[in-house]
């Protein structure tokens, strides 16, 4: 069996339990059915880990409820994919990175899609192994290699992505966990392989977030597990018009990223020295 261990995959492995336990509720925002079986024996003291900082027994929260974030953030960016695909011309769906994300076998998916999943070795094989004899609901192409190496997008041109066609892509879970340098070079490449009209959608913090004293119980968990969050944007917007996507940036809780769920007040966004999270969709010039 194999054993994930790198620091960042153990963000994967969260993931997969907020999810599982999103599943279980009356009020859930999505089913996903094969979340229980990607969190690993190391997912559910990850969880344990996220719930005590969160919601400390003895004083009122301060953190973001990472639940409910994730709740939302997993249910928008479903619906930006399966709203993407139900364009006859959009063929191709990448996630960069892939993760724990077993979209491709909950989600219904029209037949002109081609979906692709970019992410470690390691990952990629213990998810195989998690969800063996389990079909994908689409045309699924796996991509074993890390998103830090200089070839990844001959890889995933060798498994039949087409740079000169549409494509969407969904950098979920990323941004924050590499430095403003590697991020942007990432925002090149992904741009760089996006035809005109291609779409794009991302989570990203500010850059009060990763600093602001209300926020260190929460970054002192990521820190200790050896992932920590060092960067974050003020201007989403104009970060990602650098790179050549004309983008809109919503936090949950404004219109369309609410679902009921979120539980604190959204600032406005000229408020200063405010924890915020943006999830950014967009396309491609």
């Amino acid at each position: 069996m194999t054993d994930l261990t790198a620091a960042v995959e153990r963000t994967a492995l969260l993931t997969a339990a907020l999810r599982a336990a999103e599943s279980r509720r009356e009020d859930r925002l999505y089913d996903d059915p094969y979340a229980a079986s990607l969190v690993g024996d190391v997912g559910p003291v990850l969880l344990a880990e996220i719930r005590e900082a969160t919601f400390p027994a003895a004083r009122t929260r301060t953190l973001p409820s990472t639940p409910d974030y994730n709740a939302i953030r997993t249910r928008f960016f479903d619906d930006f994919l399966q709203d993407s695909a139900r364009d006859e011309a959009m063929t191709q769906i990448v996630l960069a990175p892939s993760g724990m994300d077993s979209r491709a076998y909950r989600l219904k998916w029209p037949q002109h899609i081609r979906y692709f999943e970019i992410d470690r070795p390691a990952v990629q094989d213990f998810k195989a192994e998690r969800l063996r004899g389990v079909e994908p609901a689409v045309d699924h192409r796996v991509i074993a290699v890390d998103l830090t190496d200089d070839d990844w997008e001959a890889e995933l041109v060798g498994a039949g992505f087409d740079p000169r066609l549409p494509s969407t892509w969904l950098l979920e879970g990323l941004l924050y966990y590499i430095p403003e340098r590697d991020g942007r070079r990432m925002l090149d490449r992904v741009a760089a392989l996006c035809a005109p009209g291609s779409r794009v959608a991302a989570d990203i913090v500010n850059a009060a977030a990763l600093t602001l004293p209300n926020m260190r119980g929460l970054l002192e968990v990521f820190a200790g597990w050896g992932c920590p969050w060092v960067f974050g944007s003020d201007r989403p917007e104009e970060l990602f018009a650098d790179h050549g996507f004309d983008v809109r940036a919503v936090q949950p809780g404004e219109e369309g990223a609410d679902y009921g769920r979120w539980p604190d007040p959204v600032p406005p966004r000229d408020v200063s020295d405010v924890r915020r999270v943006f999830f950014v969709h967009g396309t491609r010039r």
